[in-house]
């Protein structure tokens, strides 16, 4: 299989997930051999990061890569995109520090990306192929990531918050299912009861109602719903039947699943490329996800 990149550019603009900041980004064809670059256009020239596992500098809540002072965060629902595209080459040019959330999915990205197809390039795609089978474990938790040695990639996900509302959630990809339709309008997520911790702690500054689906475990007052919709500056919030705040209407029953298997896939192409490998995740996230990249580019050393 020969490599790919963008037939053209393509850029969108919207806030941060967790900034709140405006971010202009511009995806960019490029040469073989490039990978996936990302460029600071505010900073300057010459301010590149690649997207690989050893440039992971956080993973608080999203998966942020940094080169010296240049830094760029919630870069994984791109990536996904990417590697569900088939796209081994590109430049990603932003003003910001964080990429737009957009509306928490890749589905913005799949679509642009699908409807105007790719260039084939004059080199082989390079797979990574395991030579053992790797294995990483939190054990505090019981998450695991399991990668098999495999001639085709496949991977299996479950989720296990011990929620009232997601209940025990599984799903399979594989490369014979059409990523657009399946995986890329999947939502990020979060639980009502996380939201004033995640705000402490600085994170989920640019989140709304119109970019998460918002999970809630436990009965809300109605001020405690007046409060919500300040944070949100939206007029109305409610908790629909279902255990989900707002007039919220899933993609899919697993919708919660499948954005993690979006995560999945960007986190994992952080190894550089595609991985030949069966993946059996158990509550992942991005911490797993990028350590266990991590373990996978040491074994292949």
């Amino acid at each position: 299989m020969k490599q790919r990149t963008l037939k053209s550019e393509f850029s969108f603009e919207g806030k941060g997930l967790h900034s709140g900041k405006l971010a202009h980004i511009t995806l960019c064809p490029a040469p073989a051999g490039t990978g996936i670059r990302f460029h600071r256009t505010d900073i300057g020239s010459e301010a590149f990061v690649d997207a690989v596992a050893g440039n992971v500098s956080s993973t608080a809540r999203s998966t942020t890569i940094s080169n010296g002072k240049v830094s760029v965060s919630t870069i994984e629902h791109l990536l996904s995109a990417f590697t569900g595209l088939g796209i081994d080459n590109a430049i990603v040019r932003v003003d910001a520090p964080e990429l737009p959330i957009l509306d928490g999915s890749a589905i913005a990205f799949a679509e642009a990306i699908s409807r105007d197809g790719f260039r084939e390039l004059d080199a082989e795609r390079q797979w990574i192929e395991l030579k053992e089978e790797i294995l990483v474990e939190d054990k505090p938790s019981g998450a695991y990531i399991k990668l098999i040695p495999a001639s085709e990639p496949s991977f299996d996900l479950t989720i296990d918050f011990n929620s009232r509302v997601l209940g025990v959630q599984t799903f399979h990809f594989d490369f014979s299912l059409d990523y657009v339709s399946e995986v890329a309008p999947c939502r990020t997520f979060c639980f009502l009861h996380e939201i004033q911790r995640l705000l402490t702690f600085g994170l989920v500054k640019g989140g709304d109602i119109e970019n998460a689906i918002i999970v809630v475990e436990k009965p809300v007052s109605d001020r405690q719903l007046r409060n919500l919709a300040k944070t949100f500056g939206q007029p109305l919030v409610s908790v629909t039947p279902q255990g989900y705040l707002s007039n919220l209407e899933l993609r899919f029953p697993d919708e919660c699943c499948r954005h993690k298997m979006l995560d999945l896939l960007g986190d994992l192409r952080l190894a550089g490329g595609f991985i030949k490998a069966k993946v059996i995740a158990y509550k992942p996230g991005h911490r797993l996800n990028t350590v266990t990249t991590k373990k996978l580019l040491d074994n292949l050393k």
